[in-house]
């Protein structure tokens, strides 16, 4: 919407569909499966307005959306894309299964997109599951300062699925990873000279407390678990609070 309607006095947010392609499939490719770059470029605009993905790959959908013999996304993919957005800029998410959304029952002959399971049961899938840790996580710190920041990241931001996508409030951020690794951390914007450091993991919503740590101005951290599609996690880090300060 941005792009025909953002200066008009009637348009409060906008929305993007980032649609169902993986890389190969994608004819565009400054955009694609790379959601974030909506919302990069939609936070940039003047004057700024909310945005949203109102349509990315929905769980259990085929890749490209019509080749039933693709890869299906998964729950991996959706916590992908829902935390790429929000950690962009996007004010939510739209999380959709492609069972649910066309209602497919045992009275229907065949489902559309090749739906491998009743709406009834599909409610229940992981992603759809998961999507509530990224509400409790978002809301967990002050929600309205906070702003997408990629400075925070020290040294390359990554690409495709290595991409790491950073936000943070007054005193708190946020550093999303799909699939491990190493984080740096340019942690000179805190004021603070102690962080608190956290992992949040998307998959669970379990917060594990990992330490107070000196602020020198870098932190550098390795991801728990492999380096694989799906290991996401969040990096928190909190300012402290010293009371002389």
């Amino acid at each position: 919407s941005s792009e025909w309607f953002h200066n008009e006095t009637w348009l409060d947010f906008n929305m993007v569909q980032s649609g169902h392609r993986n890389y190969e499939q994608d004819d565009d490719v400054f955009i694609g499966p790379d959601n974030w770059k909506y919302f990069d470029i939609d936070y940039n605009l003047t004057p700024v307005k909310p945005t949203i993905d109102g349509e990315p790959s929905y769980e259990g959908i085929p890749e490209g959306l019509h080749d039933t013999t693709q890869r299906f996304w998964n729950d991996d993919d959706v916590r992908r894309y829902a935390y790429w957005s929000v950690f962009a800029g996007a004010f939510g998410y739209t999380y959709g299964h492609s069972a649910v959304m066309q209602f497919y029952n045992e009275k229907d002959d065949e489902p559309a997109y090749g739906a491998k399971e009743y709406w009834q049961t599909a409610i229940n899938a992981p992603g759809a599951h998961q999507m509530q840790y990224l509400k409790q996580l978002m809301l967990s710190r002050p929600y309205f300062e906070r702003v997408p920041d990629q400075s925070l990241i020290s040294g390359e931001n990554g690409e495709k699925y290595d991409r790491l996508l950073a936000t943070r409030g007054k005193h708190y951020a946020f550093v999303y990873t799909y699939r491990g690794g190493r984080i740096r951390v340019n942690t000179e914007s805190f004021a603070a000279r102690q962080l608190k450091a956290s992992w949040f993991n998307p998959r669970t919503g379990e917060v594990n407390e990992l330490g107070v740590y000196e602020n020198k101005g870098e932190f550098k951290i390795i991801v728990p678990g492999p380096t694989e599609d799906g290991y996401d996690w969040v990096l928190i880090l909190d300012e402290v609070q010293n009371e002389t300060e």
